[in-house]
């Protein structure tokens, strides 16, 4: 079962076998796509600009200034540990879901555990910073109740974070079905960016965002199979075929009720910025 997956910001050539780096599946890249690296619980991958000969990293950040083995992530349950090979430089995970929240990474540190769903690694380089992506979708929740000494805990199929903007996308999806189950008609991606962006955390939400938390959601959290549903982003009839289907499941099994429309903002919110556009007589 995997429990973390890394997206590799540019095309990786594979490791050489025989390696401790290979460990793990590598999906995706082509399209334009960034490729994805799927890790169970105890893979092992490094990272870094890779040595001149023999061996090789999973995860490779092509700059001068990075050293060749510059570290080590370590998937571990449903979160994952950081190791950082520098003697020198500090690493910063940031909290992408988190107002700025982030953690550093001492050097020499070894296996630092890293508690965020979505997170990006950052290393300064000679070009200014590299960078990449590691998702932690399958976290564990208390449920309403637990018992103890009875064997391995269940995990939950659908883990979603309810304090996440992935799942305030995902409400803002079934709000017409919530509201009107005869109303048939799913809000588009510009429509729930529309939505969502009276709120606070969702000022800066692009439409970009929404379909990367619509493809998040769909094949990271409930792991929906589509078949031959997925398609380009430029091919709306598909990408409407997927925004049904995630909406179909989230409300049949329960994942969107009612009291999640709290989450919401109230009707006629405006937009930040509309006040000051009324002022002006605009």
């Amino acid at each position: 079962m995997e429990t973390i997956i890394v997206q590799l910001s540019d095309p990786v050539r594979p490791p050489e076998s025989g390696t401790r780096a290979e460990t793990g599946t590598r999906t995706g890249g082509g399209a334009g796509k960034p490729a994805l690296l799927h890790l169970g619980p105890g893979d092992v991958v490094d990272f870094g600009r890779g040595p001149a000969v023999g061996g090789g990293v999973s995860i490779t950040l092509a700059d001068p200034g990075i050293s060749r083995r510059a570290g080590q992530l370590e998937a571990a349950g449903d979160y994952w540990r950081l190791s950082n090979f520098s003697r020198s430089v500090s690493y910063v995970v940031e909290n992408l879901e988190g107002a700025g929240e982030y953690i550093t990474v001492a050097p020499g540190r070894l296996g630092a555990p890293v508690p965020f769903e979505f997170s990006r690694v950052v290393l300064p380089a000679l070009t200014g910073t590299a960078a990449f992506k590691v998702f932690a979708p399958q976290h564990a929740y208390l449920g309403e109740r637990s018992a103890h000494g009875i064997g391995e805990q269940t995990i939950h199929p659908f883990a979603l974070d309810p304090t996440s903007k992935y799942f305030l996308v995902l409400v803002a999806l079934c709000e017409p079905l919530l509201r009107d189950p005869s109303d048939s008609a799913l809000p588009g991606v510009g429509e729930i960016v529309g939505r969502l962006r009276p709120l606070e955390s969702c000022r800066d939400l692009t439409r970009s965002a929404v379909n990367y938390h619509i493809d998040y959601l769909a094949f990271a959290k409930l792991r929906l199979d589509l078949g031959e549903e997925t398609g380009g982003p430029a091919d709306g009839g598909r990408t409407g075929a997927k925004r049904a289907r995630l909406a179909s499941v989230a409300l049949r099994f329960g994942l969107v009720r009612e009291e999640h429309l709290a989450l919401l903002p109230r009707r006629g919110t405006p937009r930040p910025g509309d006040e000051g556009a009324r002022a002006d007589g605009s």
